[in-house]
């Protein structure tokens, strides 16, 4: 049996000495350990990094996705096909630890894995498979593919986290003084921990949540009839829920019983707090809901040589550096696309993950007008978009496939496959403007603009999510004006670039600079996921 010490290989700060096992569907540590699919496993990997840099007693627990979550590849006419590709991962540690989670009434065999502290430099990191011996193969697909498009594996895959990450802590002799819930998906957990201490109270003492969703259809939620006969709540039936938490409707939301067991949650910035709160504030018994802003990993994300440049401040240093990254990305563009790109000439990036609300395609928007930019000699443009929609997701993919087609017969636009964090790394340092258009009050943090800053990209943003806590138009940023109309928001972002951001590229290139300087230093510690992780042992752990 592995030991605490083999678990974590150092030892925790005074500072962070209470335990804490933080329990997400997605981590995203490393490029070679493809077990995340967007910003929730982006944010979870960033914190992981920092708990590490900081020696909090945290410890993460996961899945072991077989397929990842999909590979982008592209079909005979260069248009987006999810591939599901079988994954190796020699580094990690295979625990020796298995044991049974009941599934539907029926045993399904569990087995941990162990991604060590110095693998990735991240705070340990168990992660649970269900492909092991013994196992049927309904049984073994529940860990086959992140977010399953099946609703009974998909409820499978929550048991699997919530139930089976508790029931390997205890394995282990391991009893943290806090769980924490990163999302709602591994509420199971909760039902684990009743049927352990049989008093609500019991385990509100030792449970925290964060909320990362500001739209109802977006909390997962499902019949209780379902969820009883899969075995979600360990044990118990469906009255007994509902006489526990207070509930009298016939689907549990995911987010509403989280915040019935916790004893604090969070949102993931302040505007999204008060989303969150407006939400949710008129359940009874709910607990408190505040904001820990989301951030990431300077010393995962930066590049050490502008990093010097910026220290330095030293312009043309800093300059000839975003040159060198600009010609690293354009690479990539000629490789996927054919087409090459100058790295003198202005580069906006739109790169997130891919869902209807973010509006990819809110530049293209006025065509005959996006046309004009992109065709003009006063101020050439080069675009990049990427990102990856859920597979499932045949509009959002729709869309992406529309934008390589619209892209395809322009030299100067490009849509890239393969969105990781590789790819994201490279998009980040090699783009002069960071392109951020959601529709308002629909991102409840966002987090790829914080590491484009990080690395000399300036933001080109709607205020929403954490922009806020940071913007100031023209001086750190350029502000996309908000509107009551795609239209409009579209006909405002148009103008900014055209009337701002363009003219100040090419005709004032040191006010370019002083901006990307003043995002770059002011950035960090605010959106550095060192203070994040402090706040939550500070505001959420104690």
């Amino acid at each position: 049996m592995i030991t605490k010490d083999e678990i974590f290989g150092y030892q925790p700060d005074e500072r962070y000495k209470t335990s804490v096992a933080y329990f997400s569907m997605e981590f995203a540590i490393d490029q070679p350990l493809k077990i995340y699919s967007g910003g929730l496993g982006f944010l979870a990997g960033s914190h992981l990094r920092s708990a590490y840099e900081l020696k909090q007693n945290l410890l993460g627990i996961g899945m072991l996705w077989k397929y990842g979550y999909y590979d982008q590849g592209r079909d005979g006419n260069a248009l987006m096909k999810p591939e599901f590709i079988e994954k190796q991962y020699s580094f990690l540690q295979d625990t020796g630890v298995q044991f049974v989670v009941p599934v539907h009434d029926s045993p399904v065999q569990v087995k941990a894995y162990l991604l060590k502290p110095e693998t990735f430099g991240s705070a340990p990191l168990f992660l649970l498979s269900t492909d092991v011996d013994g196992n049927d193969d309904q049984s073994r697909s529940i860990t086959r593919q992140l977010y399953h498009p099946n609703e009974a594996t998909r409820i499978a895959q929550s048991i699997v986290l919530g139930v089976g990450g508790a029931m390997l802590l205890d394995a282990l002799h391991i009893e943290p003084e806090v769980y924490h819930m990163n999302e709602g998906h591994s509420i199971p957990l909760n039902f684990y921990l009743y049927n352990k201490y049989k008093d609500l109270d019991e385990v509100k003492k030792r449970v925290v949540f964060t909320t990362h969703t500001p739209e109802m259809a977006g909390n997962e939620e499902h019949d209780y009839s379902l969820l009883q006969k899969m075995s979600f709540f360990y044990g118990m039936d469906e009255g007994q829920v509902k006489t526990l938490l207070g509930f009298d409707d016939y689907r549990f939301n995911y987010t509403r019983g989280a915040l019935k067991f916790a004893r604090k949650a969070n949102a993931v910035s302040k505007i999204h707090g008060d989303v969150a709160r407006e939400m949710w504030g008129s359940n009874q018994g709910i607990c408190e809901i505040t904001s820990i802003t989301n951030a990431q990993n300077k010393n995962y994300w930066k590049d050490s040589k502008l990093e010097d440049a910026l220290i330095q401040n030293n312009d043309g240093a800093i300059a000839l550096r975003k040159k060198e990254m600009k010609r690293e990305l354009f690479k990539t563009v000629a490789d996927q696309c054919g087409k090459l790109f100058n790295p003198d000439i202005i580069t906006i990036v739109w790169a997130r993950r891919f869902a209807a609300y973010k509006r990819a395609d809110l530049m293209m928007y006025d065509w005959d007008r996006f046309i004009r930019l992109l065709y003009s000699t006063k101020y050439p443009v080069q675009v990049i978009w990427a990102g990856k929609p859920y597979p499932e997701d045949y509009g959002s993919i729709a869309l992406f496939n529309s934008i390589i087609n619209r892209a395809k017969p322009i030299a100067n636009c490009a849509v890239l496959t393969g969105y990781e964090l590789g790819l994201s790394a490279l998009l980040k340092k090699g783009a002069d403007v960071w392109l951020n258009n959601p529709k308002m009050y629909r991102e409840a943090s966002g987090t790829s603009g914080m590491t484009a800053a990080m690395n000399g990209a300036i933001n080109l943003s709607l205020p929403d999510g954490w922009v806020p806590e940071f913007a100031r138009d023209k001086e750190n940023c350029f502000i996309i004006q908000p509107a009551n109309s795609d239209e409009q928001e579209a006909s405002n972002l148009m103008d900014t670039l055209e009337n701002t951001v363009l003219p100040m590229y090419y005709d004032d290139h040191k006010q370019w600079l002083n901006i990307l300087k003043k995002a770059a230093t002011e950035v960090v510690p605010a959106f550095e996921s060192a203070r994040m992780a402090d706040e939550y042992y500070q505001i959420m752990y104690k």
